[in-house]
């Protein structure tokens, strides 16, 4: 049985994590014996061309020169930040930007987010990882970063894919013209071509994977990751307001000419009324539809409250924050372990269009969290084994249907994609 840390287990953060080792640099990864080579290694229990696959197809490694791009200097200029590529809140998620002091002879900046960003700095395991007589546990204990486990991963790959309380993304930054962050931890695991294959030999040294129960996961650690930020003093407040990025874009930026509003169950919220990004409740709420019942119930009623909280005081807000965070580290721990067959597949993706029909994805960006669920759904069906390649093709095929509907954010029908939910479950177990 794998065991997951959850958060708030340790006192470290996934970054503090990361920099805890000397970075040695990519070069020290891309030898044509190590990593680097032109192709598969045939008897190796990794690939071994890992830094060609990252090179040629992995945006990671174009992340720093995207700081030399004319949008990139005009959201550094309007922020007055000089450089884009010498400013330490770009380059904490555009390159791997450890302290002076953890950077080792061959490692540079230029390389984007590399090796070590991911895997943790290699001062003490680089060595010993390619020696198969040193398991995977002695490696993470010399500060190998285990990103085997999903919370862990979700922890780190979303302090930048969505900020935390150490790389704060802030509305500013948005305001200035960054791209709107979207993130789940699934889907985003294996867009492009993954440097790694789960097979036998992998499963061995990493224990079972599962990607529904990773998206499961993500989207726990996604949402007390929110309410984490929501309740430091320093990254939930900008002055008068309240951190403006943790609240839902869709609330207020549409045209004055918008007659679209209605109500929500998860909300319980009027019309004119600023409120929280919460597609990761939402969506957290569905995982627990196969999980518990009541719980998904309970996580309702208490986002409820929380949205309720910031209509009346900072104190109510606080209050119903660490009410719910406290229920989500109570329940991470059985999301994690749930193993997730047919049923509750079935379950989930029931629970989704339920919630589409009573007018829950009535923004754009939880229907967007609702679109990546059901193709992480669908993907288990067939690696469960609860439909056959030629029933999941034709579920891929009206999940494309489900995707083109969220084509345009700034042309969203919550009709057309209720339509094409419900089109995608009639094919469905």
């Amino acid at each position: 049985m794998c065991v997951f840390l959850l958060p708030g287990a340790l006192s470290a953060s996934a970054v503090d994590a990361i920099s805890a080792h000397k970075h040695l640099g990519v070069a020290s990864c891309s030898n044509s014996v190590c990593h680097g080579a032109a192709q598969v290694f045939r008897d190796s229990h990794v690939m071994q061309n890992e830094f060609a696959i990252w090179q040629e197809t992995d945006p990671h490694a174009k992340a720093y020169a995207i700081l030399e791009q004319p949008a990139s200097r005009e959201i550094a200029r309007k922020l007055g930040l000089g450089n884009a590529s010498e400013a330490k809140i770009c380059l904490d998620c555009h390159a791997d930007n450890v302290p002076a002091a953890q950077r080792g002879e061959r490692f540079q900046l230029s390389d984007g987010v590399g090796c070590e960003a991911c895997h943790g700095g290699a001062e003490q395991w680089l060595n010993a990882h390619a020696d198969k007589s040193v398991k995977h546990a002695d490696n993470v204990a010399k500060g190998m970063y285990a990103t085997e486990d999903p919370v862990k991963r979700a922890e780190l790959c979303l302090s930048c894919h969505m900020g935390s309380r150490d790389r704060m993304i802030t509305h500013r930054i948005m305001g200035a013209g960054h791209p709107r962050l979207t993130f789940e931890l699934d889907t985003f695991t294996w867009l492009g071509r993954p440097h790694y294959a789960i097979d036998e030999d992998w499963i061995q040294r990493k224990g079972e994977f599962s990607g529904a129960r990773d998206w499961a996961v993500g989207q726990g650690v996604a949402a007390a990751n929110l309410l984490d930020q929501l309740t430091d003093p320093k990254a939930g407040m900008q002055g008068i307001f309240p951190e403006l990025v943790l609240f839902n874009c869709f609330a207020c930026h549409k045209r004055m000419s918008d007659k679209s509003w209605g109500p929500r169950q998860g909300t319980g919220l009027g019309p004119g009324v600023v409120r929280l990004y919460d597609a990761n409740l939402v969506m957290f709420r569905h995982v627990l539809a196969a999980v518990d019942k009541s719980a998904e119930a309970r996580v309702l009623e208490q986002t409820r409250a929380l949205h309720r909280a910031t209509t009346e005081s900072r104190d109510a807000t606080l209050a119903a924050a660490k009410k719910l965070r406290a229920t989500l580290a109570e329940l991470l721990p059985r999301v994690a372990q749930h193993r997730f067959d047919g049923g509750s597949l079935t379950a989930i993706l029931d629970d989704i269009e339920a919630d589409a029909a009573r007018g829950e994805y009535r923004d754009y960006d939880a229907a967007e969290q609702a679109a990546m669920a059901a193709q992480s759904v669908i993907v288990a069906f067939e690696n469960t084994g609860t439909i056959d390649k030629a029933r999941a093709d034709a579920l891929k095929a009206k999940l494309d249907g489900v995707y083109a509907v969220l084509k345009n954010e700034n042309g969203y029908s919550m009709g057309n994609f209720q339509t094409a939910l419900k089109t995608l479950k009639s094919g469905a177990p």
